[in-house]
């Protein structure tokens, strides 16, 4: 799945990364610093990938649950961790790891996509209303206990901003079928008038539509009783601190217990560059140079800075990388051993 472009670009985030390494922090002090983690809280750090991993997934399966789409939560597991690998070496983020859920999802439990989709979009609907609480918690923290430049007050202006509008986005398409119907067919319709009559897509159409339908009724039996998305919605603040950890544990483990604010303010903007598709996998380089710096800004010396940021990005993007794609190859595995019987 990584194609020689992908490398490309993975080597070219790595190098970005590397010169900043060099001529910002210098290498010895940051082998000096990187020798002093204390391996049982980096354990730690681990570990809450992994549980909170567990986590993310109980709140699909919860809604998938709502939707009456029986799937075993082992497979769930696997597809949020295969989705996650997809995210990273595919350099668009959110969309590229939704699709492989949706289609996963819809293969394994033989359920129509429309309604499968319908659990996603709710799933990331939750996600996002949960990293938004986040977001403007980190930015009040901000504003009153920090003297920090202007490009960190702005920035977090910026991710709340972009927050909310993704947030309003993904629920007004979700409750508007006959909005979401007529984009759909506008598309289609261009598609069929620059093919010049080379493409049919009338059975693309009836599919679509037969979709879009089946999606709108997952969201709606959601919506009609939503005191049965408390339950979903606690357990994605839980997978949200289980995140939050990681970054935290990390830092303890270099000896340097940051607040919970810096460790805040420092995720929430870090998971808002790493939503943009800048065409790196995983945003290598740009994300990683970014978190240094607003560590340091917010008073973290730079060598535990970019240590800091070099064993959390093991963990959030090495890991997932290597998991989901472990993952990737289990499902293969598992699917021809199904089709010999």
């Amino acid at each position: 799945m990584l194609t020689k472009k992908g490398i490309l670009f993975l080597v070219f985030g790595l190098a970005i990364f590397l010169v900043y390494l060099y001529f910002f922090v210098g290498i010895d002090e940051l082998v000096e610093t990187l020798q002093r983690t204390h391996p049982v809280y980096y354990s730690l750090a681990f570990m809450s990938l992994l549980v909170g991993t567990a986590v993310y997934s109980l709140v699909w399966q919860r809604i998938l649950r709502l939707l009456k789409v029986k799937i075993a939560f082992h497979k769930t597991f696997l597809f949020v961790w295969i989705a996650s690998f997809v995210d990273l070496v595919i350099p668009a983020e959110s969309f590229s790891g939704e699709l492989s859920k949706v289609f996963l999802m819809s293969k394994n439990s033989g359920e129509d996509m429309g309604k499968v989709a319908a659990s996603v979009v709710s799933h990331r609907i939750l996600t996002t209303a949960t990293v938004l609480i986040g977001t403007i918690i980190a930015s009040t923290i901000l504003f009153s206990e920090y003297q920090t430049s202007q490009l960190v007050v702005y920035l977090m202006l910026l991710v709340a901003t972009s927050t909310i509008i993704s947030l309003f986005l993904m629920c007004y398409f979700s409750l508007k079928p006959q909005v979401t119907l007529k984009i759909i067919t506008r598309i289609i319709r261009f598609l069929s008038y620059i093919s010049r009559g080379h493409w049919e897509f009338t059975h693309l159409k009836t599919e679509v539509e037969k979709a879009i339908k089946t999606f709108h009724q997952g969201i709606r039996i959601l919506t009609e009783k939503p005191k049965s998305l408390l339950a979903p919605f606690f357990y994605s603040i839980i997978a949200f601190f289980f995140d939050l950890s990681i970054f935290y544990l990390v830092l303890y483990s270099l000896g340097f217990p940051a607040s919970l604010s810096v460790v805040l303010i420092v995720y929430t903007i870090i998971d808002a560059i790493q939503a943009v598709p800048l065409g790196l996998p995983g945003e290598i380089g740009i994300a990683d140079v970014a978190m240094t710096t607003f560590y340091s800004l917010l008073g973290i010396p730079l060598s535990i800075s970019a240590s800091a940021t070099i064993l959390t990005r093991g963990i959030t993007v090495w890991v997932k990388i290597l998991g989901g794609y472990a993952a990737f190859q289990w499902m293969g595995i598992t699917s021809l051993r199904d089709n010999g019987k």
